[in-house]
């Protein structure tokens, strides 16, 4: 630890010491002020622009247009930058075909942090285990429209007078203002659709502008609003859990002692997953400038995501057999794993379940803000922000049928290592006549809020001779608390009796063609209208009921309550051909985390409902640190600029990884929970960016950075005993547990820019980022959660005065995610394809054409070399846009 701050201290003295030795220079203002900019050559330059004046390691993305990003969604936008990674998922929902964070040099999402107008944005996730279980830091960027955005900054380095929180960087949102505009009248309206050829649907996407200032531009309202919806159809194959071992204690391990220590698929399913995703919201801007020196503004922005979804699995069910039967002669293990087995029928014997589970979800975000900026003279300028944000994930109701299927009918499989699906099959009879009923669960409300709090007071003195330009200085308080509620839920009746000849449908014809490999797929299943009818007209719903004979599942409630107060200063320096800053932020701490134990003893159990007895614990946890920063800039002649910085920045644990109890899968008896003892992520930083302007909108840099990070994230794996909704009694689990190890990131980034001519131009950039951590993994790893090795981004776009075209293919390479059951589990490398067409029909209309994921990846996910994870196919998705100006 002392020598991280050795470290640090040395390079940030070295900036002030160059500082105090360099000749005085009267500060120059950098008009940075957002201008009117439309086109994709307008908004490369004004990006290129504002990287190359900031003081600090700067990525910028400006809009083509209102409502027009370079790609169609901001985290699908913002992969193309260097250094910045993408994902579809939160938890363990799998790959989906938009991207839902985003993640900066070789970390985790929530590691970075994500900003809108420079506060914080309460987060809310659709997916159930997202709501409770794996509940991160990180943004769903699936709630946050590109029609609002006009800029995003991606902050790489730090500078003490950003918000705390993004240990590896800081990615802001800025909207438009209504006094921006140019002309006292603006409106836009955007009439399109989106056709997803997988889902064979084509669905609407609308979205409208409305901006008025006076002719004194002192008052000015901004209104936007915007509905999107679209159908999403995922076809997979998903082995939940992995792989397991045979142990030297299962009943097959004494007529076959050759399958000890042998992985064997313990679920390998066929996976339909359907959903109709709805975005509608708006955002609404007044601004008024009372007196020429003083600006007020007042901002609301809601969004809500309904995203009801119906999964349905079948999996060859190897833990029900596998363990006490034993394979037919001629089975093969290759690199531990049993790659080849056949196993004859027995009497009774299911071997294969099949999972049906319809959820309805919603997720929403909304925030008020208020703002003033006064300049006080013509030396000291303040700012004053006062806001409240919430999100919130609802999982009201889930309709679940678990079957038993391929009874006495036997099995099947051969795997072909990581990158190919296992071929499997079961025998028997599969139509709904050869079912027997396995049991139901989850019929239970489920929600998660977000919801924070905050004040700021920053304040810039200015300073007209001298190196040092300007001070900042200020305050920030804010105060946080997320939440998971499971407080009612339904008692199962005789749900089999009324599903027996219900309405069936079948799996699509072309099923998983994408996805490739031989396992069932002419399947069957419950349509939703039958699965909700049967659940709800034999179940009983417990309202309004927390006692013993209530469904209030205490076991899936936490809450974690965060007070953070902030206080910085930061001094600006310039010179003849040299800028930068250096300042402190001392950041303080209270966590007050609520989380319950569940119990055997009722004498130790403080609740208690049908989900088991539970005990209350309460945690609490205080930080106090100081975290210093510098950033220098060189100008080594008109085009050449040289950058160095250095940094300590803070990230906390997750809120699910802090507070939520311990849970579990009763297919495969896995499950995880939290930790309340976790400590922050503190990262030493040094970062250093060679930046050549050969040309106008033309740029070529070379970067390095380090990243030294004390107690990151990874898991461990202990038996527990946790409530069984199946067997209504505690049961032992493997259970994944968060515990803190270091870790380290070194990476280079290179990116290159360059105008060909008039109308054309290419773009590339590549990000090599060496992780490793502490934590030895099950497999023998030393892997940091979330590094990519290798990423790269190539395009090339044309544009005149009616046309546009760009095209642009990112690459990311493997990477670890997370633990699947017991086991930690990757996803492979992949590369998404995507275009964009523009014509500009008159002043006031625009056609726009932008295809996604042209290439129709296959994203797959492996537990090992010789053991996949899951592999899915999302289609390919067309957005056709007509875009009116007045």
């Amino acid at each position: 630890m002392n020598h991280r701050k050795s470290l640090l201290s040395a390079a940030i003295f070295s900036c002030i010491a160059f500082g105090a030795h360099a000749q005085d220079a009267q500060p120059t203002a950098t008009d940075l002020d957002t201008v009117t900019v439309t086109g994709i050559r307008g908004s490369m330059e004004k990006s290129l622009d504002t990287k190359r004046e900031a003081n600090s390691r700067l990525e910028v993305v400006t809009a083509e247009d209102v409502g027009k990003l370079p790609a169609h969604n901001v985290a699908d936008t913002l992969q193309r930058l260097p250094g910045v990674n993408i994902s579809s998922a939160s938890a363990d929902e799998g790959g989906f075909d938009e991207a839902d964070r985003v993640s900066l040099r070789g970390t985790a999402p929530s590691l970075t942090q994500t900003l809108i107008d420079g506060h914080s944005v309460g987060s809310a996730d659709w997916f159930v285990l997202s709501q409770g279980n794996n509940v991160g830091r990180s943004v769903s960027y699936s709630l946050l429209p590109s029609e609002l955005v006009s800029s995003v900054e991606v902050n790489k380095s730090s500078q003490a007078k950003l918000q705390d929180g993004g240990t590896t960087g800081t990615v802001n949102i800025i909207t438009r203002t209504p006094l921006q505009f140019s002309k006292q009248f603006s409106a836009e309206a955007s009439v399109g659709a989106v056709r997803s050829d997988q889902a064979d649907s084509t669905d609407p996407q609308y979205s409208a502008l409305f901006n008025y200032k006076n002719d004194a531009n002192n008052f000015g309202v901004l209104l936007q609003a915007f509905y999107q919806k679209r159908e999403l159809r995922r076809e997979a194959q998903e082995i939940p859990g992995g792989f397991f071992k045979i142990a030297a204690n299962d009943p097959v391990a004494l007529t076959n002692p050759d399958l000890v220590g042998v992985n064997v698929p313990g679920l390998l399913g066929s996976t339909l997953f359907e959903q109709t995703r709805t975005r509608k919201g708006g955002l609404l801007t007044i601004e008024f400038k009372p007196i020429d020196n003083l600006s007020l503004q007042l901002s609301g922005f809601s969004s809500k995501l309904e995203a009801n979804n119906y999964n349905r699995n079948y999996m060859m069910w190897g833990n029900s057999f596998a363990k006490v039967q034993a394979p037919n002669p001629g089975y093969t293990i290759t690199d531990g794993v049993l790659s080849n087995a056949t196993y004859a029928g027995v009497a009774g014997r299911p071997y294969a379940v099949y999972d049906m589970i319809y959820r309805e979800a919603t997720a929403k975000t909304n925030y008020v803000t208020f703002d003033a900026d006064w300049q006080i003279n013509d030396n000291l300028n303040a700012k004053f922000q006062a806001g409240t944000t919430k999100g919130e994930g609802s999982t009201p109701r889930q309709f679940i049928a678990e079957l038993n299927s391929a009874i006495g009918g036997g099995a099947s499989w051969t795997t072909h290592g990581a990158s190919s699906p296992v071929d499997w099959n079961v025998g028997g009879d599969l139509s709904p006549a050869g079912a027997t009923w396995g049991g139901t669960w989850g019929n239970q409300e489920v929600t998660a809020e977000d919801k924070e709090d905050w004040a700021t007071l920053d304040f810039s003195q200015y300073f007209s001779a001298g190196a040092l330009s300007s001070v900042d200085f200020g305050l920030r308080f804010a105060d946080h608390e997320r939440e998971a509620l499971s407080p009612e839920g339904a008692s199962p009746g005789d749900i089999w009796s009324a599903l027996q000849g219900s309405a069936t449908g079948q799996f699509p014809g072309n099923f998983a063609s994408g996805v490739g490999g031989n396992f069932p797929r002419d399947l069957w299943y419950y349509t939703p209208d039958a699965l909700k009818s049967a659940i709800i007209n034999n179940s009983t719903w417990l309202y309004n009921n927390d006692g013993p004979s209530g469904r209030h599942n205490y076991g899936a409630e936490w809450k974690v309550k965060e007070k953070n107060f902030a206080g910085y200063v930061q001094a600006n320096f310039t010179g003849d051909w040299w800028s930068g800053n250096v300042g402190l932020r001392y950041v303080d701490i209270k966590q007050d985390i609520d989380t319950f134990l569940a119990v055997s003893d009722p004498a130790r159990a403080d609740v208690s409902s049908l989900f088991g007895m539970w005990q209350r614990q309460a945690f609490q946890n205080k930080h106090s640190r100081v975290l210093p920063s510098a950033n220098i800039k060189f100008d080594l002649d008109d085009s050449l600029v040289l950058r160095v910085a250095a940094s300590q920045t803070q990230t906390l644990p997750d809120y699910s990884a802090l507070g939520a109890s311990a849970w579990g899968s009763d297919l495969n008896r896995t499950g995880g929970g939290g930790n309340p003892n976790l400590k922050p992520t503190l990262s030493t930083n040094l970062d250093a960016n060679l930046e050549w302007y050969f040309m106008p909108r033309g740029l070529l840099s070379v970067g390095a950075y380090h990243m030294d990070m004390k107690d990151y994230i990874a898991f461990d794996v202990v038996n527990k005993q946790l409530f069984s909704e199946l067997t209504n009694q505690l049961e032992t689990y493997a259970v994944s547990t968060p515990i803190n190890a270091d870790g380290k990131v070194t990476g280079v980034e290179v990116a290159y820019e360059q105008p060909i001519g008039e109308n054309f131009g290419i773009n590339a950039n590549y990000t090599y980022a060496n992780g490793t951590s502490a934590h030895t993994w099950a497999d023998g790893s030393h892997n940091l959660l979330g590094t990519s090795k290798n990423t790269y981004n190539v395009g090339a776009f044309f544009e005149n005065d009616t046309f546009g075209a760009r095209v642009s293919y990112t690459r990311r390479s493997s990477f670890l995610i997370s633990l699947s059951g017991a086991n930690p589990y990757y996803q492979d490398d992949f590369g998404t394809l995507s275009a964009s067409l523009s014509y500009k029909a008159t002043d006031w209309l625009s056609i726009t054409l932008d295809g996604l994921n042209l290439n129709n990846p296959t994203y797959k996910y492996y537990q090992s070399a010789a053991i996949p994870t899951s592999f899915y196919s999302n289609g390919r998705q067309y957005y056709l846009n007509f875009r009116f100006k007045y």
